[in-house]
């Protein structure tokens, strides 16, 4: 996978406000997750736009996000809880895209995306 084209936007935000003063996988994580909780607003619409062995979703498939995998399970890499198929399942954020969501949730959901693909961290894939 290629790295995408640097975003001097985005990267200031995520120094700024996600991972400001974070000194190792662990800070950068709880930075994540504090960011990510204060930024989303549940509950809302996503889609699968990449299929991972860990999870049941196929691309394509839409599920409800209700909100985040509590702080402990995502020290790695940051996952949500959905309704799927009648009952709460986590997933990872890694592979969704908000499809019925406010701004904040689509441009946080797009920071964790880039984070992700620019491979700044031991916290995903």
């Amino acid at each position: 996978m290629t790295n995408p084209a640097p975003d001097e936007a985005r990267e200031h935000r995520i120094a700024m406000e996600v991972v400001v003063d974070a000194y190792g996988p662990e800070e950068q994580a709880m930075g994540w997750y504090s960011y990510l909780e204060d930024t989303l607003t549940f509950p809302f619409q996503a889609r699968c736009i990449q299929a991972r062995a860990l999870s049941p979703l196929r691309e394509g498939e839409a599920v409800v996000i209700d909100r985040l995998a509590p702080a402990d399970d995502c020290r790695h890499e940051i996952f949500v809880l959905a309704t799927w198929q009648g009952r709460s399942l986590g997933l990872p954020l890694a592979q969704l895209a908000a499809v019925e969501a406010d701004e904040a949730t689509v441009e946080a959901i797009a920071d964790w995306h880039y984070w992700v693909k620019q491979g700044y961290s031991s916290l995903a894939e």
